[in-house]
């Protein structure tokens, strides 16, 4: 897989979804039968559908106490603004950044800090109609071609790349793993995960006193709605004027442009805030000179 571009004409060729092609990639890349690689797929889908039950259950307060709860006031409230599905996808998502923030288990889709999106839109997405868990986790596969390839062309770290490579990289997989999941087609699917990627290109990573809770628990939830959008539009035959591979291109080029500030240091952006520097002081004191 070293493009999507490439992956689409072979899934073209042999009549697959994208999501049947990742299978037999993970097969032949793990020296595994596609049955082994659906079956370990299965089990990252009920860990994200267990830490999405666990965030609900109860407020689940991090560890430096600064987040916790809102997954469960959002859940409380009926939409007043959103669809159902839209909301759900935000709770989820919501649901699932706190469990990491409370050092509880999630699966890294791509990371821990934007593990909240793919498994917010693809429950939220499978729990309003009637989708099997099978059909669920062909879903994740197409999710994991679209980061392999990023990863591979350009990178998955917030470190590296700022919050485009995590945030927007899980967006553009949860849309391409939701198109997938309704039935549209691999055309359509990679339609939809260029113009999440797109859209998120500069998003800088700016972890408030270091830590993946500010802002990057709602930043998850409001993703969500952003692959919602993306498939959406891709479903009803809009394009990205601009493919998919030629977007992961200009998300590391723009990744590499940022200035380490903005590259998981918390050295600028909400972290350098008066409010985001009164936060970090609150927990580590004043720093040395």
């Amino acid at each position: 897989m070293d493009s999507l571009s490439e992956l689409l004409h072979e899934a073209k060729a042999q009549g697959h979804t994208l999501g049947q092609m990742a299978v037999l990639y993970e097969a032949e890349s793990s020296f595994c039968t596609p049955e082994t690689a659906i079956k370990q797929m299965m089990i990252h889908l009920d860990t994200m559908e267990a830490a999405i039950d666990k965030g609900l259950d109860t407020p689940l307060p991090s560890v430096s106490g600064q987040s916790g709860g809102d997954a469960q006031r959002l859940s409380r409230q009926n939409p007043r603004l959103l669809g159902t599905m839209a909301h759900q996808a935000m709770v989820y998502a919501l649901a699932t950044m706190e469990v990491n923030a409370s050092m509880g288990r999630i699966v890294a889709a791509p990371t821990a800090g934007s593990c909240g999106i793919v498994p917010g839109v693809l429950f939220a997405v499978a729990r309003s109609g009637d989708y099997t868990r099978e059909q669920m986790v062909q879903a994740l596969f197409a999710a994991a071609a679209v980061g392999q390839v990023i990863g591979q062309n350009a990178t998955l770290s917030g470190a590296q790349g700022g919050c485009q490579a995590e945030c927007g990289s899980a967006a553009a997989m949860a849309a391409a793993a939701v198109v997938e999941l309704v039935g549209g087609s691999p055309d359509a699917a990679l339609e939809a995960s260029a113009m999440a990627l797109k859209n998120t290109l500069g998003l800088a990573c700016d972890p408030v006193a270091g830590l993946v809770e500010i802002p990057c628990i709602k930043r998850n939830a409001l993703c969500a709605l952003l692959s919602l959008g993306a498939a959406e539009m891709a479903l009803a035959g809009i394009t990205s004027a601009i493919p998919v591979d030629e977007v992961i291109g200009a998300m590391d080029s723009v990744g590499r442009s940022l200035p380490a500030e903005l590259k998981e240091t918390a050295g600028g952006g909400l972290a350098q805030t008066p409010r985001g520097r009164h936060i970090a002081r609150s927990l580590y004191g004043e720093p040395k000179e």
